[in-house]
């Protein structure tokens, strides 16, 4: 090696051992710096995380009854926290069960496994229920409706993932007066989830997935007679000639209760309940959502939540806005009522939590497990295109077509949820390919009046949507669970009665529904960027340090963390 050779070889061996060393340095001070990004946000973590999810509301409930609306519950939210104004589900269809489910664990059906409230297994050949569980037994009733859990959802929840980043010292306590409301949303790991049970009984109840006995605090709730204490009148928290944002109290668009001959305020609850099943008339009512509160805060002083520095979480989910849309519709004088008094029982749900946690020691969201259409007879009236379907009479020209077509009709053994499930054993019996009955089937279908639109199961597995109503009915569509064709009705046409709301397309009045965060690590705000209902979860994990879900598909929200 010459001199010059040396030299230079020289030189690039200090250049590289400088070079090594700054790098060593700034990976060093990365990883401190990540390090104290963690410690600063296990340490800054709020005591308490509440998740509120409103049965049924839509995102224009915050604007249209917003004059009316004190300081200190939805506002209190919305001024003091962060407003994502455009925020929809992200997948078909939009029920209670699949709501629930994903907004805690912050994927769709495709993968967390909730196709529906209820649908058909086509394993044990019959319908199952999403939170039905026969392998446990009722806590706080005789009757079988404790026998639940979340055994059949398949993924886990911030809830689970929050348990186990803190070595389950962190409290997980689902409430609603619907189990599914309860059970979905506190996951699999949790303390305990309650459930109100109604007719003759009026008692918060668990299951033994939870408990072998329900704690003292519960106990004594439902020995307090609290829910008796709601069988009062129902008339509207103010004079009814204010309430303009509404239709006429007298209409043919709502359904009413067994008992009173019109729907119309004011509403005997005690003269009513032997009509209306009890306790379960309750829940139809706005005081079901003020007996949830109620029982929340119950809930808070009973399990200590909030009073450490591990983060507990609590999902409550507010479920007679839901009945009480159903019944009514939602352009009732009775779903403003409803609203305007929950925004009272929320105004003394964060005083509680003032008092008892701390203002500033937790974080609340507020969202809904779906919206809701315009009743469409009453869309008719205004010349919006809207109408029914039957069910029954598209059966018959359905079998009608089975007959003909392959000379029999149990080759489809059950629809429901707009999916139509084969009968493969009876395909493979008469020689039938099982891809192209699919296509017959989906191509039969699309002529029936008010069907938009019809996809086989092949089309969804095989087929990548990243649009439209298409892609919403993918993300909805698990391979193992959902049906081999898929329906969707035109805009607006629901099989439905012809008073009352309901929901579970993939339409903007079903998909459009509020979020709002406020509380610690929370900025103040408001965005009309689209965001999505599986965003809630990776954002409250993101705000705690922690995992996301398994299965998580959707993002943080960076701009409402602070």
């Amino acid at each position: 090696m010459t001199k010059h050779s040396f030299l230079a070889f020289l030189l690039l061996l200090i250049i590289w051992s400088c070079g090594s060393q700054q790098k060593q340095v700034s990976n060093n001070n990365e990883t401190d710096s990540l390090q104290d990004d963690v410690e600063s946000y296990v340490e800054g973590s709020p005591k308490l995380i509440v998740g509120l999810v409103v049965d049924q509301m839509r995102y224009d409930y915050l604007t249209r009854f917003d004059k009316k609306f004190g300081t200190g519950g939805f506002k209190r939210m919305m001024n003091e926290g962060f407003n994502c104004k455009n925020n929809h589900f992200n997948y078909i269809p939009t029920y209670t069960g699949p709501g629930h489910a994903s907004i805690y664990t912050g994927t769709t059906p495709k993968y967390h496994g909730i196709i529906g409230n209820n649908w058909y297994d086509k394993i044990e050949h019959d319908m199952i229920y999403c939170a039905g569980d026969d392998s446990v037994k009722s806590v706080g009733t005789n009757s079988s409706a404790g026998q639940m859990s979340p055994h059949r959802m398949l993924t886990t929840t911030f809830g689970d993932e929050n348990r186990l980043f803190t070595q389950l010292q962190g409290k997980t306590i689902g409430i609603a007066l619907k189990d599914r409301g309860a059970i979905l949303p506190a996951g699999h790991t949790a303390n305990a989830a309650y459930w109100f049970q109604g007719r003759d009984e009026g008692v918060w109840i668990s299951s033994t997935f939870y408990m072998d006995a329900l704690p003292k605090w519960v106990t004594d709730f439902n020995a307090s007679n609290q829910a008796e204490s709601y069988f009062k009148e129902w008339n509207t928290l103010y004079d009814i000639s204010e309430y303009t944002e509404s239709g006429s109290d007298e209409n043919l668009y709502e359904g009413g209760f067994a008992g009173q001959d019109k729907a119309t305020f004011p509403y005997d609850l005690n003269g009513l309940k032997t009509d209306n099943r009890g306790f379960d008339l309750l829940k139809a009512t706005p005081y079901g959502n003020s007996l949830t509160t109620d029982f929340a805060m119950a809930a808070i002083l009973g399990e200590q939540l909030g009073q450490d520095d591990i983060t507990d979480v609590l999902a409550v989910s507010f479920s007679s806005t839901d009945y009480v849309g159903h019944n009514f519709g939602v352009n009732s004088k009775e779903i403003e009522d409803t609203y305007l008094r929950l925004d009272k029982d929320l105004e003394r749900f964060f005083s509680y939590l003032d008092e008892n946690v701390g203002r500033g020691e937790y974080t609340v969201f507020l969202t809904a497990d779906h919206g809701a259409v315009e009743v469409p007879a009453y869309l008719n009236s205004v010349n919006i295109p809207a109408g029914y379907v039957s069910n029954n009479e598209r059966k018959k020209v359905f079998n009608a077509f089975l007959e003909t077509t392959f000379g029999v009709t149990d080759l489809v053994e059950n629809i429901s949820n707009d999916q139509v499930f084969l009968n493969k054993t009876k395909m493979d019996e008469l020689g039938l390919n099982r891809l192209e009955v699919q296509e017959q089937i989906a191509a039969e279908q699309l002529n029936y009046d008010h069907i938009a639109k019809v996809y086989t199961a092949k089309t969804m597995t095989n087929t990548n949507f990243t649009t439209g109503i298409e892609a919403m009915l993918q993300n909805g569509f698990n391979q193992k669970r959902s049906g081999d064709v898929v329906i969707v009705n035109d805009i607006g046409y629901i099989a439905y009665g012809e008073t009352g709301s309901t929901h579970g397309s993939g339409l903007n009045y079903d998909t459009h529904v509020p979020l709002l965060f406020f509380g610690k690590g929370i900025n103040k705000g408001h965005t009309f960027k689209r965001t999505e209902i599986s965003d809630i979860a990776p954002t409250i994990s993101a705000l705690l340090g922690i995992s996301f879900p398994n299965a998580a598909i959707g993002q943080p929200l960076e701009f409402v963390i602070d």
